[in-house]
């Protein structure tokens, strides 16, 4: 593991996600597909969510002390609680950039963390600091895939009573 190449996605994603979102419409940011799944909107506000009450947290709790107890998380229920789709989309960017430079930080500030100490959860059994670290990174990416996916269908929408398929197949 190269966890200082994780930190660097994580990093660069602070960047790479306002790029893929400049010039998106608020309604757009809002718009939700026919079949009911998220908006880019509340993917945002999850990012945000997870990023404070989520991977930073339990990084840092098992590199502490693996043997305390992570805080609950209920994703889909915060998505609903607290109204993700309704959340300002400029300050849901904003707040989620600033947590990932704190974040960001943060990782940096460990003098050689011990990746492999481990946290035992009830249901998924041992998950190593690293595994965590490893999970952020690629929850990011399962994330933008997620929006790209969503600005497709926007686009799609968008082409009236023309076809995309000329583009290709979307295979995500």
């Amino acid at each position: 593991m190269s966890p200082q190449n994780l930190v660097n996605w994580l990093e660069r994603f602070a960047t790479t996600l306002p790029a893929v979102l400049h010039g998106v419409s608020e309604a757009d940011l809002r718009w939700k597909p026919p079949e009911g799944t998220w908006s880019i909107l509340e993917v945002l506000r999850h990012l945000l969510d997870e990023e404070v009450n989520d991977f930073r947290v339990r990084v840092g709790s098992t590199l502490r002390d693996p043997t305390d107890a992570w805080p609950p998380i209920d994703p889909e229920g915060w998505a609903v609680e607290r109204k993700y789709n309704e959340a300002d989309p400029a300050e849901t960017l904003a707040r989620f950039v600033a947590e990932r430079r704190c974040s960001v930080d943060w990782l940096h500030r460990p003098a050689a963390p011990d990746w492999t100490q481990a946290y035992e959860h009830p249901q998924l059994g041992s998950i190593h600091a690293g595994d965590l670290l490893a999970a952020w990174a690629a929850h990011d990416m399962l994330h933008l895939r997620q929006i790209a996916k969503r600005i497709f269908q926007i686009v799609q929408r968008d082409a009236g009573p023309y076809q995309t398929d000329y583009a290709g197949e979307w295979r995500a």
